[in-house]
């Protein structure tokens, strides 16, 4: 495939490496938006886009590839939001677009582990419920988008928790997000479940950037020849419930 790249810091050198990789080559390198008008031929030759841009420009750069008839997969985080508005306009007009807020295989089995204890501790009220992640100092958005899907899923299936907040809180209808930014940390996400007795903690670290591209480059694969609205779940078979 044809590859292009929207925003090129250190995740999209990252995709680049890896999607080179797996054979595929580079169609165009789009960073801001002059890259943009200089490199519209380039664009308009490629199969698919990767975005690991900034939350500030991501719906943009989707509604450009939508204009362009250009499938995309989407990683940057911070626009969720928006996210229902995308959706739509996607689905109204044909368009390809697969999104995660973390491409790991590991994260999203995480994601199907906290779903299931959810399930199992919605009958053990002594215990509470938090969320702890730790990012790099350059992460823009706060909490994490892990950490929001983490969040929402507990909401889902663990009635007692109505709302989540990006700070320590007491109240027992809501759950704390607590967010740390240290140099060098790829990601940590921990979901702790304590009551006065003990408690139980599930976990995932992120050991290299690679996992996140790697995963990108599979969605890309798989969302070639496809129209809707998709997420990492579908690639991988694994369901929501």
């Amino acid at each position: 495939m044809k590859i292009a790249i929207l925003g090129y810091g250190k995740m999209g050198e990252q995709i680049e490496k890896t999607a080179l990789e797996r054979k595929h080559t580079i169609a165009a390198y789009i960073d801001n938006e002059k890259d943009w008008i200089q490199q519209t031929k380039k664009l308009q030759q490629a199969d698919i886009a990767i975005d690991f841009s900034m939350p500030n420009v991501v719906v943009e750069n989707i509604y450009k590839c939508f204009a362009l008839n250009l499938p995309i997969v989407v990683g940057t985080t911070g626009w969720h939001h928006q996210l229902k508005e995308v959706k739509e306009k996607c689905l109204q007009f044909n368009q390809s677009l697969l999104y995660a807020s973390n491409f790991s295989l590991g994260v999203n089995l995480f994601f199907a582990l906290n779903r299931a204890l959810a399930k199992i501790m919605n009958g053990y009220d002594d215990f509470d419920v938090s969320i702890e992640e730790i990012h790099h100092t350059a992460k823009k958005d706060s909490p994490s988008g892990t950490a929001i899907v983490l969040a929402n899923d507990i909401i889902r299936y663990l009635p007692r928790k109505e709302t989540w907040v990006n700070e320590m809180n007491e109240e027992a209808s809501v759950l704390s997000i607590k967010s740390e930014r240290i140099s060098n940390n790829i990601g940590t996400h921990l979901v702790t479940y304590a009551s006065a007795l003990d408690s139980i903690e599930i976990k995932h670290t992120s050991l290299s950037r690679k996992s996140f591209a790697t995963g990108a480059v599979l969605c890309a694969e798989w969302l070639s020849g496809k129209h809707g609205f998709f997420s990492i779940n579908d690639m991988l078979q694994l369901s929501i419930d």
